[in-house]
């Protein structure tokens, strides 16, 4: 006769070098391939999943396109992957300068953020898992973070927090 008892357990955060591994492993996998969401490893090796909307994708492009037009001399990425405090995050679009391509090329995930990393919200993403996104993505060198919804427009996070416009001097007017 057995008897099951439930735990809790605690899973200690990887090193930075860990999540690299579990990382170039997760992206070879042929079953998380399949997954019709975008994938983001958690600080402690656990696979996080966001599903999408079309509304999501339409802002993700147009964020996108304005980001290449309007800032040509840097790179323009969707869904790159970059090493932070919590995990290897995807922001759903990224510009990089030309110095940073130099320096970073295409090393997956990228050991530092980009100068811009953009977050579309979903319905689904909390006030909180965004600011501590966005912090992240600070911390691992982007110089602004930009939280785009519908019913706030595009929010533009700094180390010094808040700011009305980009200091990259791009100025965007969501799509209706």
């Amino acid at each position: 006769m057995s008897t099951t008892t439930a735990r809790t357990v605690t899973r200690a955060r990887l090193s930075r070098a860990e999540l690299r591994q579990r990382w170039l492993q997760m992206i070879e996998d042929p079953l998380l391939a399949a997954i019709p969401y975008k994938v983001e490893l958690n600080e402690k090796g656990a696979i996080e999943v966001s599903p999408a909307s079309n509304r999501h994708a339409v802002l993700q492009a147009f964020v996108t396109s304005e980001l290449r037009g309007r800032r040509p001399d840097g790179t323009t990425m969707t869904e790159c992957s970059v090493e932070t405090r919590i995990g290897v995050r995807v922001p759903d679009v990224a510009w990089a300068s030309p110095e940073f391509v130099a320096r970073h090329g295409v090393t997956t995930p990228f050991p530092s953020a980009p100068e811009i990393c953009v977050e579309v919200l979903s319905p689904s993403n909390t006030a909180a898992q965004m600011n501590e996104k966005a912090a992240a993505y600070l911390e691992a060198g982007a110089s602004e973070v930009w939280l785009v919804s519908d019913d706030r427009g595009i929010e533009i996070i700094t180390k010094s927090g808040a700011r009305a416009s980009s200091a990259f001097g791009i100025d965007l007017v969501l799509p209706s």
